[in-house]
């Protein structure tokens, strides 16, 4: 399946004392990759995982890779941060809500769940999403 990934299966998959570690290597299993990512998602697994030499390698071995240029989304982004400024999005989450609208035939890989199901894509679409359960 072709995914997208926020910051946290990324982390899971690394991490393991992280407590979504299991999950993540099962949805690792299934997954086509590389999967799809942004640069603020990979600025936030590296200083999570406190090793930028790990995330590097990631984009070195094809386990993600970089489809996302936010300078050249700067409106969409913006309009995006106004339309969910109650729920404070970070920069990462709203990059993967543009991506799922660039990509709408991948799913977001996400241990965020609360604040995806909330978000939408081009306005009324709910993300496809994987989650761990009883996130």
């Amino acid at each position: 399946m072709k995914c997208i990934s926020d910051t946290g299966f990324l982390v899971a998959l690394v991490e393991e004392k992280d407590r979504f570690h299991r999950w993540a290597l099962e949805i690792a299993q299934q997954v086509t990759w590389p999967v799809l990512t942004c640069e603020p998602v990979l600025a936030e697994a590296a200083f999570l995982l406190r090793s930028s030499n790990t995330i590097l390698g990631m984009l070195r071995d094809h386990v993600v890779e970089v489809a996302f240029d936010c300078a050249s989304q700067v409106e969409p982004l913006h309009d995006l941060g106004v339309r969910y400024s109650d729920r404070d999005p970070d920069i990462a989450d709203l990059c993967l809500i543009r991506m799922s609208e660039l990509y709408p035939r991948y799913s977001i890989i996400t241990v965020d769940e609360a604040d995806f199901r909330v978000y939408r894509r081009n306005k009324r679409e709910a993300i496809p999403l994987i989650c761990p359960p009883n996130c």
